[in-house]
């Protein structure tokens, strides 16, 4: 800079002529001066800021870069005693490469937005290896394409990947190694860590010293979303964070419907970015010549004409710089904010897409094939005059054509659960919804029972109305409700109130809010609320079910894009794929179709089709492939091999079943993003799969067998008993306490056992035949012994021999059919059977109340946890994640109770009963457990601080505070719940109490809670220890006998003097009737009455009553299952099948 002042003065003093030829050049040399000198001044600071941002931001999100660099880094340099000068608005990537790299890079495959435009200028200026975080595979597209041939690609773990790590060492190449998982092999530490031997010239690779050459390039990558590395990997590279942003991809498809102006804008930049390399060459060079000239300059003819070319470039890039460039800017900036709001629909419903592997990880899509719908659809959008029409239409293009194959490869269970977080977030960006009231309907946090002021109303009902009058909107309600009770009792108790007008004047509230009072009142409809909310803010064809038209996926596919069915039990999607086949000329007689069915040794019979196929045109199905676990990575790698180059005509047909837990989930993530995947489950309802599981057998099975009358009455009722069986299922607990494989399978070998034995006997067996069927071939799925109980009990009543003189009732209303051809029975099923309902499956009409109840439940907790973060609280909470999470757990320390003294409390026994043990039992376990809570509340607090590093287990527990969930670090030491977070701590504090005041003087209390202990058992288990020492009874001979009081818990004032009074039980399934003292049915919409004070005490076996009585299960929460606590003989007059039919237990929590 120096030589180019003097210079400027040496040129100043030379001969008239060339001084004025001068003249126009001072302007611009002496703003460059200027800039120079300036940028003398700030070049420290700057370069320390830039030196930072490589090292330290790469793995950051856009909004904390920000936040790093302009709220923390520039202030704490500014704010220092001698505060670091810094440039005004510094651009730290004009800081390290310029406009023609960056339009490199994007000619090479890198998206323009900035985000994507720091990861290139960090990835190839960071001194340590890089290391891409890359779920969408943008990254490692744009490193393919920018490196090409020269790049070295391996994974780890596939053959001779060190050997190619030793050639590229020793060669200078760069290497790129791919889906790495958070382990990275021990053997690479060395060169991660680049620690050298021998001067630096070579580095260990196991036990071999390998020649490093400087030039040797590192570039890690993974498709993990939300890796977690080990502190000494991060320190040995440099994380850089691809991941799409939604201001990113909305950048990238802002200017698809307009590429005329990204075109001229691009070939603009590419002359701009030419002429300011020509201006520097010229100038540089005219530096020389002057530095170099000596004497007088105005013989050197050549270095005037350097000075006249030097002036008109500068001249002419200000022209098409400053002119061009600002019209065409504005040009492009309009047609892009035109289609600003397709950009926007289009970046929104991608991150909702990307969002349902949190549902299940088998939904997994990657945005190269969301890029091709999106492409398709606005190629499909009808066109219109009007601009804004065309905005419309595209928008709706997009949203319908995503919608459409995304929801193909879903659950139906999940198909809502996908349409209403698109929908919510639609209306949240148009704001045409409250992000808190939103926020309320998801999370439903009700902390309190209030007992019900209206008798139409349940407590929880009543106590959700209490927690949703103390928001603003919702002021008066539980009063209104009060006031008014006949109206909102025929509301509430109308069979679609999502349907009728609310109430007063709270018909005029919103269509969120009003979701809300249902959720309270009515949350069995809200699956049905949710759909008309859809179909009015998206359109009726949104929740219109939609066929498979596999010839039209044929068309989607391609040799790069297989199609992978997502396999439900009793469903074969895969024959539909070979009846195509056989239409398009594939079949396995023309050798062009292979149907491979996977399993042990069939791997290299796989592998042998699938290079056939590709290399002829052939179609391959792989059946099963969730049976090869260690052969998927080879199928992933496989399909990407063959995904180029391959013969048009190739396609790969995958089928799998879903794995039962994400812990479980073996599919790579590679051959799910790539694959079209379809979803195809069986008919449900009563009618629909009676036909089904009658299809399995033809007129001819009918005829099969000598005895055919006795034949066709089983077998009508062995198709009834299957379709019970696998029906129940979708009632979780209350249908089945475990969920079972049940198939068709079971059927037909239940059928040829049929055969089998009325030919092989003249009687039939009733009893034989229930045993082999109920205990063997349905009975060997089955693991509980009440539901192996309940399996004995359908085909005690289906199977008997008043079903062969046309008396036996399958259901009420429906009779077992008379002697009837195979047509016949089809239309008997039609004409005879009544409408859906439990009652078909031995159920009460509640049961399908409580299975809409919980599947609203599941959708609503499903889409809590599928918002996005910085949205669960809004600015209008003014609340990041992390401050509500600070409140949620200062609020906790603050209610915890202190841990029991135990020394204290062992001191005032002076007797120690079995009763005191129970007791001291349960303040040990409670203090375990509040120690942990403590402890775990506090790390977390340090963490949220800074104080301390923030562990998997925290991370986990903050997530599990932010969605009102129970940390899985408290369950595991806690008893089992169903609760929310708000009333897990509620229902903790009630039990602390309740143990506080047994504590007091250890005497038994007049009633007991049942509900509050974390082991019933234990206290049941003592009433009977009691009993036998006071009259000394042998243990083993005795059991427990419960008489059902007709009081409350406030009606006793002291313990009884044997046995014990306990409460805290509701019933489910039926309910008690007080007066006759026996079980009766339920009341319609009372899912779980509340018993009364029940009598417990202890008695000899043989004294036990037998007769009129149910074997009635006790389980601890709504799950039962696995939370049996013990059997109650309660009375009834009915026969005990109808009890055991229709699920009912006792529950000591709802």
């Amino acid at each position: 800079m120096g030589s180019f002042c003097s210079l400027w003065d040496k040129l100043l003093r030379s001969p008239g002529y060339l001084r004025t030829f001068m003249q126009a050049e001072k302007i611009r040399w002496s703003q460059s001066i200027k800039h120079f000198k300036a940028h003398e001044k700030t070049l420290c600071g700057d370069v320390l800021l830039t030196a930072a941002f490589v090292s330290y931001v790469g793995s950051f999100t856009k909004r904390y870069r920000q936040e790093l660099v302009e709220h923390m880094w520039i202030p704490f340099l500014k704010s220092q005693k001698v505060p670091i000068p810094i440039t005004e608005g510094l651009d730290l990537i004009a800081m390290l490469t310029d406009d023609t790299t960056i339009a490199a890079w994007n000619n090479e495959g890198l998206p323009g937005d900035r985000m994507s435009t720091e990861n290139a200028t960090i990835l190839t200026h960071c001194e340590r290896w890089p290391l891409m975080i890359d779920p969408q595979q943008q990254g490692i597209k744009w490193i393919k394409n920018k490196y090409g041939t020269d790049l070295k690609v391996i994974r780890l773990g596939q053959k001779g990947f060190l050997k190619t790590i030793e050639r590229a060492l020793a060669c200078g190449d760069t290497i790129l190694v791919e889906n790495l998982n958070e382990t990275v092999d021990p053997v690479l530490d060395p060169l991660l860590g680049r620690n050298t031997v021998k001067k630096g010239k070579y580095i260990k690779i196991e036990d071999k010293e390998c020649e490093f050459n400087k030039n040797f390039h590192l570039i890690l990558h993974t498709k993990l979303a939300n890796p977690h590395y080990q502190p000494e990997l991060q320190a040995q590279t440099t994380l850089i964070n691809f991941t799409v942003t939604r201001d990113g991809l909305e950048e990238q498809v802002v200017s698809v419907e307009r590429p005329d102006l990204e075109k001229l804008k691009s070939l603009l930049t590419k002359q701009q970015n030419d002429f300011k390399i020509e201006l520097k060459h010229l100038e540089d060079d005219l530096l020389l010549r002057l530095s170099a000239a000596e004497g007088s300059f105005l013989g050197d003819t050549e270095l005037v004409e350097k000075l006249e070319s030097t002036k008109s470039t500068a001249a002419e890039i200000e022209h098409k710089e400053v002119a061009e460039a600002k019209e065409n800017e504005v040009k492009i900036n309009e047609a892009r904010e035109h289609y600003r709001p397709v950009a926007l629909r289009a970046s929104l419903l991608y991150f909702v897409v990307n969002d349902l592997d949190k549902i299940n990880p088998i939904y997994q899509f990657s945005l190269k094939a969301f890029n091709t719908v999106f492409h398709k659809a606005i190629v499909w959008a009808e066109s219109s005059e009007d601009l804004q029409g065309h905005i419309t239409n595209l928008t709706e293009a997009v949203t319908y054509s995503v919608f459409l194959y995304t929801n193909q490869g879903l659950f139906e269970k999940d198909k809502l659960t996908f349409l209403a977080q698109t929908m919510f977030q639609i209306l949240l960006r148009s704001k045409e919804i409250e992000l808190l009231e939103l926020d309320f309907l998801l999370r439903f946090a009700v902390e309190h029972t209030h007992k019900s002021s209206v008798d139409f109303l349940t407590p929880q009902s009543w106590s959700a109305i209490r927690a949703i009058a103390l928001m603003d909107e919702f002021r008066g309600l539980d009063r209104d409700i009060e006031g008014s009770p006949k109206r909102w009792k025929k509301w509430v108790d109308s069979e679609c109130p999502e349907k009728e007008k609310f109430p007063q004047e709270w018909k005029n509230k919103r269509y969120l809010q009003k979701l809300i009072i249902l959720r309270a009142l009515r949350p069995d409809r809200m699956t049905y609320a949710l759909r008309n909310f859809v179909e009015e803010k998206l359109g009726s064809k949104y929740v219109e079910s939609t066929r498979m038209d596999l010839a039209k996926l044929y068309e989607d596919s391609s040799p790069a894009t297989p199609v992978f069915f997502i396999l439900s039990p009793g469903v074969d999607p895969l024959k539909d794929v070979e009846t195509l086949g056989k239409k398009l000329g594939f079949t396995i007689d023309s050798g062009k179709f292979h149907n491979i069915s996977l399993g042990q040794g069939q791997e290299m019979v796989a592998e042998e089709a699938l290079e056939e196929a590709a290399t002829h045109g052939h179609w391959v199905i792989l059946q099963n492939v969730h049976l090869v676990a260690k052969w998927l990575g080879t199928l992933e790698k496989l399909l990407e091999q063959y995904s180029k180059g391959s013969h048009s005509d190739f396609r790969v047909f995958i089928s799998a079943e879903p794995a039962p837990t994400p812990e479980e989930h073996i599919i790579p993530q590679g051959i799910l993003e790539n694959s079209i995947k379809i979803t195809s489950e069986p008919p449900t309802g009563v009618l629909a799969n009676l036909h089904a599981a009658l299809y399995n057998f033809d007129q001819d099975t009918l005829e099969l067998c000598s005895r055919e009358t006795e034949f066709k009455s089983i077998l009508f009722s062995l198709c009834y008993f299957h379709t019970c069986v696998a029906g129940r299922l979708k009632f979780g607990p209350q249908g089945w306490n475990r969920r079972y494989p049940f198939n068709t399978g079971d059927l037909t070998i239940c059928v040829n056992v049929l055969y089998n034995y009325l030919e092989a006997h003249t009687k039939v067996l009733w009893e034989d035949l229930r045993y082999l069927f109920g205990e063997i071939m349905y009975g060997g799925h089955i693991t509980d012994d009440w539901d192996r109980k309940l399996c004995h009990m359908y085909l005690e009543e289906f199977m008997s021999p008043a079903m062969l003189e046309g008396e036996l009732a399958l259901a009420p209303g429906f009779l077992a059919p008379p002697n009837l051809d195979y047509a016949g029975y089809h239309k008997y099923i039609d004409e005879m059977l009544p409408a859906e309902s439990p009652v078909l499956y031995g159920l009460h009409p509640n049961a399908e109340i409580e299975f809409l109840t919980m599947t609203s439940e599941n959708l609503f907790k499903t889409l809590l946890e599928m918002q996005p973060r910085n949205l669960l609280v809004g600015d209008e909470s003014g609340q990041s994640p992390e401050e509500k999470v600070k409140n949620v757990l200062d609020d906790i320390l603050e209610k915890l109770p202190e841990e029991f003294n135990m020394t204290e409390i062992m001191q005032k026994a002076a007797v120690r009963n079995p009763y005191v043990l129970v007791c001291f039992q349960e303040c040990e376990r409670m203090n375990l457990l509040i120690w942990a809570i403590r402890r775990s509340l506090k790390q977390l607090d340090l963490g949220l601080k800074g104080e301390l590093t923030f562990s998997p287990d925290m991370e986990a527990q903050q997530s599990a505070l932010l969605y009102d969930s129970v940390p899985d670090a408290w369950t595991r030491l806690a008893y089992p719940s169903t609760y929310g977070l708000a009333q897990w701590i509620n229902d903790l504090l009630m039990r602390c109490r309740e143990l506080d005041t047994w504590t007091q003087d250890l005497v038994l209390p007049a009633v007991v809670w049942l509900s509050g202990f974390f082991n019933p058992q234990s206290f049941l288990t003592a009433i009977m220890q009691c009993t036998a020492r006071k009259n000394d009874w042998p243990l083993d001979k005795m059991c427990l006998t419960v008489d059902v009081t007709k009081k409350i818990r406030e009606d006793y004032g002291h313990p009884p003097r044997e046995g014990a009074y306990i409460c805290g039980l509701y019933m489910e399934g039926a309910r008690w009737d007080i007066q006759s003292g026996l079980i009766a049915e339920a009341r319609l919409k009372d899912l779980t009455p509340a018993m009364p004070v029940i009598f417990v005490r202890a008695s000899p076996i043989d004294r036990q009553e037998t007769k009129h009585i149910y074997e009635c299960p006790v389980y601890k929460t709504k799950t039962r299952g696995p939370t049996y606590v013990w059997t109650f003989n309660l009375k009834s007059k009915e026969k005990s099948a109808k009890w055991v039919l229709a699920g009912v237990a006792l529950l000591l929590a709802v």
